[in-house]
């Protein structure tokens, strides 16, 4: 069997810095076609959003040992943020925070207890990550006791599912934890 040749870092970074030109270059003629062509719709700044959360993605993928988890995490952060971005852009519609990011949140978790189920001996690797996600989906507590969500029920199911989900984890990888931690502090 014929495999590709593999491209050398000093290539590949070649080749990143080209594609980072050619993004900047197009996201610079989209601002210029919107502001010549329709400058009260702000389509422009959407695309340019897009641009950047896939580098960000990336940026991120590139990088070699990288963590299935913590992968998760970055594309539940990094989409919440343009999901909170394109909602500022349109308007403050509110969807982002009451409907999309809850949405994010139980899709993240959801492949934390996918990953924990399918590599469960693995699941220290994920442990931090999965707390991680757990905190980061218990944000909407306080945007909902700042009364800045107005639609609480998806929010409220989310933060449910993350929190039953980290302890599922742990049940499913009790052993194994037990485990590691009587290794890691010599009880």
């Amino acid at each position: 069997m014929i495999y590709p040749e593999k491209i050398k870092a000093k290539k590949s970074d070649k080749i990143i810095k080209i594609l980072a030109s050619v993004s900047l270059l197009v996201a610079f003629v989209l601002l210029l076609i919107n502001k010549l062509t329709t400058p009260t719709i702000p389509w422009a700044a959407l695309a340019n959003a897009g641009i950047v959360y896939t580098w960000v993605v990336v940026i991120y993928s590139i990088k070699k040992n990288i963590n299935i988890a913590g992968h998760v995490l970055l594309q539940t952060i990094a989409l919440s943020i343009l999901m909170i971005y394109i909602d500022s852009i349109l308007g403050k519609i509110g969807w982002s925070i009451n409907i999309a990011i809850p949405i994010m949140i139980m899709i993240a978790n959801l492949t934390m207890l996918i990953l924990t189920i399918v590599s469960y001996k693995k699941y220290m690797k994920y442990a931090m990550y999965q707390l991680l996600i757990v905190l980061f989906s218990m944000l909407p507590l306080i945007l909902i006791t700042e009364h800045m969500i107005q639609d609480k029920t998806l929010s409220i199911i989310a933060m449910g599912i993350s929190v039953l989900n980290f302890v599922l984890c742990l049940a499913l990888s009790a052993k194994d934890i037990k485990e590691t931690i009587i290794r890691k502090f010599h009880f």
